[in-house]
């Protein structure tokens, strides 16, 4: 397979993980799917893949002591730039299932961390911490009226 065709089928791959954590995250298929280690196991596999033909004693030298400049020249090969957007990849899908596992075990709302986690995975995960910290403060009703309503006799 080619490099591109390696790139386009990681981007097919996570989408029905994705589809299924945002559209059915009740379902009982997508609660085994996200169970699963085994979607990181094949992104992981693609990246190793691709990082191992990656390096170069050049690119291992640049790497050793990163500048801005190397590294955007690093990623200026197509094999690279694949590499690296499977690495996203794999981290924005590994944080989406734990903002789902969050939402299922919490019953925090997510499917707008979810959205903002497949398209920019470090702001799906802040707007998930700050709506669990405004949920568990404003809304949070089970200790709220365990607290304060007292044992009938």
């Amino acid at each position: 397979m080619t490099i591109n065709q390696l790139f386009n089928l990681a981007n097919f791959f996570v989408l029905p993980f994705w589809i299924l954590m945002i559209f059915l995250p009740k379902w009982g298929i997508t609660q085994k799917a996200m169970a699963s280690f085994l979607p990181f196991i094949a992104l992981a596999g693609l990246y190793i893949y691709l990082f191992s033909g990656s390096i170069t004693p050049e690119s291992a030298q640049a790497l050793s002591n990163p500048q801005l400049t190397d590294i955007a020249q690093f990623f200026a090969t197509e094999r690279i730039a694949a590499t690296g957007w499977v690495h996203f990849l794999v981290l924005d899908l590994f944080v989406g299932r734990w903002i789902y596992w969050q939402g299922q075990k919490t019953g925090v709302w997510t499917v707008h961390s979810l959205i903002l986690c497949l398209f920019a995975g470090p702001v799906g995960l802040l707007s998930h911490i700050f709506t669990a910290a405004i949920t568990e403060r404003f809304f949070s009703t089970t200790k709220d009226t365990e607290a304060s309503t007292p044992a009938t006799p």
